[in-house]
């Protein structure tokens, strides 16, 4: 198998690209801004079901699902080898992961495509980006 690898904790290596051919696993990381985003209707949700209907009949949804409101959050940090766990509510960001989905595609192009069908199902009152990351594959 070809690509990038490197080590991750206890000698497992984590694989940055995949074979040719291969199934390929994206995740979609759903941005939105959480002061201007409107609350989801039953009109959304229906459309949006349909997509995630035909993901699934199609065999490349793996998962999906919402996220609760960034104010009920927990951060947990390092720096300089501290960790500190702080509990929301938090100040809201101008832009949160809201959800997300795993796809699993023969490539990136059709985890694009996916994804547009997936924006597609939002009405012009939403401003929302989506974020596609292929994910590192365990050795």
């Amino acid at each position: 198998m070809g690509g990038r690898s490197m080590q991750w904790g206890e000698g497992r290596t984590i694989l940055t690209t995949t074979s040719k051919g291969r199934d390929m696993r994206y995740m979609m990381l759903i941005h939105v801004d959480p002061v201007t985003a409107p609350e989801p209707d039953e009109a959304l949700m229906e459309q949006v079901g349909k997509v995630i209907e035909e993901m699934t009949k199609a065999g490349v949804l793996l998962d999906t699902n919402g996220l609760h409101p960034v104010t009920e959050a927990t951060r947990i940090t390092q720096s300089n080898g501290k960790q500190t766990v702080v509990d929301g509510p938090f100040t809201e960001s101008k832009e949160v992961v809201g959800g997300y989905c795993i796809l699993q595609t023969k490539s990136q192009d059709e985890a694009v495509e996916w994804t547009k069908r997936f924006l597609g199902a939002h009405g012009p009152e939403w401003d929302i980006e989506v974020e596609i990351r292929q994910l590192a594959v365990q050795a």
